[in-house]
């Protein structure tokens, strides 16, 4: 229970850090940064998700037509009725809209100084994060442009810097804390599912993450990813979810178990 205390402190966090940063940049101050050498959080190392919420839906396969809590429009539901359960563990559910609510470990590494990637062992996934270079094309721009489960995703680093220098124009006391998180932008999607039991998403569907790190010297590291899935194709409106991450301290569990092909 205390970890999760600290996880909802986290999510509190990173949403007042993300206000904070839109007020800096709304006064003319520059963007932070891109990539690995201004990280202000480190995100790498294994981890593995806790569930503890949504636990039907994450933990199993539901059963069809169970669409609770999803905004579904018409079209929406229609996709998600015309799912059969032959279709259970296709590859559709480990899209960029779904893999962060399986239960599953993640690799997360620098590919380079503006790549960073994350592998699943659920699926066997791979995930390319693009940061971009300051005054230089959007990543999306210079990637493939076919579509594929995992999308195009452009990365930046979201910080609290305006506050930070508004205490140090104070003055007095030690510096408070630089909070940083990071924001992920994926468009370029496949189809694929929001649960297994293949309540959909569309190819106009853009996925909008924020991965904010907690780190407590009992509770261990965490991050949580709060996913924002727009999609005017089958959502009557956001669908927005915020899924739990812990820090493991080797790879010793990672178990690479591969879906099934469409």
């Amino acid at each position: 229970m205390k970890a999760a205390r600290w996880v909802a402190v986290g999510l509190v966090l990173c949403g007042a850090m993300v206000d904070v940063a839109a007020q800096g940049r709304g006064r003319g101050a520059p963007p932070p940064p891109p990539g690995r050498p201004a990280a202000p959080v480190d995100l790498t190392g294994t981890w593995v998700s806790v569930v503890t919420e949504d636990w039907r839906w994450r933990m199993r396969t539901p059963p069809k037509g169970d669409t609770t809590s999803v905004p579904l429009n018409a079209e929406g539901l229609k996709v998600a009725n015309a799912w059969d359960p032959s279709m259970d563990g296709r590859c559709e559910a480990y899209g960029v809209g779904g893999i962060m609510r399986m239960p599953t470990r993640l690799k997360i590494s620098w590919q380079d100084d503006l790549t960073l990637k994350i592998e699943t062992d659920a699926g066997q996934q791979t995930r390319l994060l693009h940061f971009a270079k300051p005054g230089a094309p959007s990543p999306a721009s210079g990637v493939a442009t076919t579509r594929t489960l995992q999308g195009t995703s452009v990365a930046e680093w979201l910080r609290s810097g305006a506050a930070f220098d508004a205490f140090l124009e104070r003055g007095g006391g030690p510096a408070p804390p630089r909070w940083g998180a990071l924001k992920v932008t994926t468009t370029n999607v496949l189809p694929g599912w929001l649960r297994r039991n293949g309540v959909p998403y569309s190819q106009n569907a853009v996925i909008t993450e924020y991965f904010s790190k907690i780190t407590h010297p009992k509770a261990g590291e965490w991050f949580v990813v709060t996913t924002v899935v727009d999609d005017p194709t089958y959502l009557a409106q956001q669908f927005v979810t915020s899924s739990n991450f812990k820090k493991e301290p080797d790879d010793s569990k990672w178990n690479p178990t591969p879906c099934k092909a469409s």
